[in-house]
């Protein structure tokens, strides 16, 4: 598991936001190449644009899980209630060890940022958790994929 660990945060620590950082580390394992992957999962960051909700590093593993069993469609109630409660399951593993699963909870900020990044700066990577929120995600989803017997 630590190599889905820490193959997110070098992706995160390289410039790649934090749902790309998790949906990239399991794009050749999901046969989605890196440019599609990165260029899927780019809006997300941020808690989605910047909007600080949902944590990237939870999008991307849910990007991961549609990639893997996502409805076309055409699948069963039944299916898509497995696919929802894996969901549920995933996010609340992230809680479990993050206390949240939205991006303003998690960076103690109070609402929505300026659409503009930050620089990614040395003091940037000091003052935020994302490198290991991103690792967490990364975990968790590789120990769901462990289970599946996909990895």
């Amino acid at each position: 598991m630590e190599k889905y660990r820490n193959r997110a945060k070098n992706l995160f620590e390289s410039g790649y936001n934090c749902a790309q950082a998790v949906f990239l580390t399991f794009a050749e394992e999901l046969g989605v190449d890196f440019k599609t992957a990165s260029a899927i999962s780019a809006p997300f960051g941020g808690g989605m644009g910047r909007m600080r909700e949902v944590c990237g590093a939870v999008s991307g593993m849910f990007m991961a899980l549609g990639v893997l069993y996502g409805d076309y469609g055409t699948d069963s109630p039944d299916t898509k209630k497995q696919q929802y409660a894996d969901v549920q399951r995933l996010a609340a593993a992230f809680e479990e060890r993050n206390g949240s699963i939205i991006c303003r909870d998690l960076l103690g900020l109070s609402g929505k940022s300026e659409p503009n990044p930050e620089k990614r700066t040395d003091e940037y990577y000091k003052k935020r958790p994302c490198s290991e929120m991103v690792s967490d995600a990364a975990e968790i989803f590789a120990l769901y994929l462990k289970e599946k017997g996909r990895i």
